[in-house]
């Protein structure tokens, strides 16, 4: 299988692309949960809430944080995460987008 030609789409569709990876996996979506609840927390809090071992938290966070959902402060050894309320409403529209393409209401073709 060969490599994805990104160039062939338009940006909005490799943003959407790239949104919807990082969306993706359940553990990236009990953080995003998380932080929604708690409006912050530190990074060693996501294991008392999610059964997976601090570095692999640490890999879905740094997932998020990539495509700009979260965002890290450093604070002494920890980091505190929180959601970026800016990005959050971004990604709201271009997902409220998509779905709005659905003219309608309904699918009819099958």
């Amino acid at each position: 299988m060969g490599v994805t030609k990104t160039e062939a789409f338009s940006i909005e569709q490799n943003e959407l692309a790239r949104l919807a990876k990082a969306l993706g996996h359940p553990a990236r979506i009990a953080i995003l949960q998380q932080l929604l609840r708690l409006n912050c927390c530190v990074g060693v809090d996501f294991t008392r809430e999610i059964e997976l071992s601090q570095p692999t938290i640490s890999k879905h966070l740094r997932e998020l944080k990539e495509v700009g959902l979260i965002q890290g402060t450093v604070e002494g050894t920890s980091i505190s995460y929180c959601i970026d309320s800016t990005r959050w409403r971004e990604v709201q529209k271009i997902l409220g987008a998509l779905f709005a393409q659905l003219e309608g209401g309904e699918a009819n073709c099958c």
